[in-house]
């Protein structure tokens, strides 16, 4: 059980959302085979699996319909991940380097980090006045107890997993764009996820710099999109007093509740920042999504399977 694991092209990318299941499969740096399914309420909760027996009967029913490869790769995005910005001395020897980083991520981290499970990314470097060079991690902590209740219901499906990203990460990957430079005056962009669960990046190009997962789903509901929108500004500002933010140029939306405009409209009105609607797989193409389907439900799915570059 462990995030960030590489691509491979038999490997299914499954986004559990709130809502529904979605499966991609890519092939040949394009979107291949796709399936996707209404999920019945109750079943997740927040991100968090609720209804296991449940959970599994629907995705066995799913990959049996569709016939599709067993092996998968999870998103997950909820509450109880937590998500950190380290600055470190760059350690060459991978041992002393894992051991560098959970000495620090303790202290960053508020979570029993024996009850976790914890991986990192390198998001970029830099060199001090002494000539020192040092590097950016982005390292994230969950709780084993959720997922291993999410990989259980998916073993119990009769799926393999074989690997557990965020489901932020996959939403950068497939929307970003890889820059040939990331100096200090490149701005960021925010790419929010309107779904079952509602997640926000904070990127350049296709480096994840910040994330959050946010507490209210999206609805085609007025009070429901005035509360979302107050609180991706809120994450927008949090995200703002860090540490070595970055200027945020635009928000970019995703999900099922992308073309909605009461959204767009509240985003604008409370950021003032250009609020656009994203290509819902990015560069992959959507030409073989089901004409009567919805492309944004493959979104994070696309981002899974993509996998990390080895």
């Amino acid at each position: 059980m462990a995030f960030f694991s590489k691509q491979d092209s038999e490997t299914v990318g499954l986004d559990i959302d709130g809502g529904y299941l979605a499966a991609a499969v890519i092939k040949d740096g394009s979107i291949g085979r796709v399936a996707s399914a209404v999920m019945p309420t109750g079943v997740t909760s927040d991100g968090e699996v609720i209804d296991s027996d449940t959970l599994s009967a629907a995705l066995k029913d799913l990959f049996a319909t569709y016939k599709l490869p067993r092996r998968v790769r999870l998103g997950v995005a909820n509450q109880h991940i937590v998500v950190r910005q380290l600055d470190m001395p760059l350690i060459q020897d991978p041992a002393e380097r894992d051991a560098a980083v959970r000495f620090q991520a303790a202290d960053a981290i508020a979570m029993p980090l024996e009850e976790a499970v914890l991986d990192y990314v390198t998001i970029g470097a830099h060199e001090t006045a002494d000539g020192a060079v040092r590097e950016r991690l982005l390292v994230v902590a969950a709780r084993t107890s959720m997922l291993s209740s999410l990989v259980e219901a998916v073993k119990a499906a009769g799926l393999k997993p074989d690997g557990i990203d965020l489901s932020a990460f996959a939403l950068v990957r497939v929307l970003g764009k890889s820059l040939a430079s990331m100096d200090a005056e490149t701005p960021a962009r925010a790419i929010v996820h309107l779904g079952g669960v509602t997640n926000m990046a904070i990127a350049v190009g296709d480096v994840c710099l910040f994330t959050r997962p946010l507490h209210t789903a999206w609805e085609d509901d007025d009070a429901v999109v005035s509360s979302v929108a107050e609180e991706i500004r809120l994450s927008l500002d949090f995200y703002a007093g860090s540490p070595e933010a970055r200027r945020i140029e635009s928000v970019v939306l995703a999900g099922l509740g992308a073309e909605d405009d009461k959204v767009r409209e509240a985003l604008q009105q409370r950021t003032g920042l250009e609020v656009s609607i994203a290509e819902p797989l990015g560069g992959l193409g959507t030409h073989t999504v089901p004409s009567l389907d919805d492309p944004f439900r493959y979104t994070v799915a696309a981002g899974l399977a993509m996998g990390v570059a080895a």
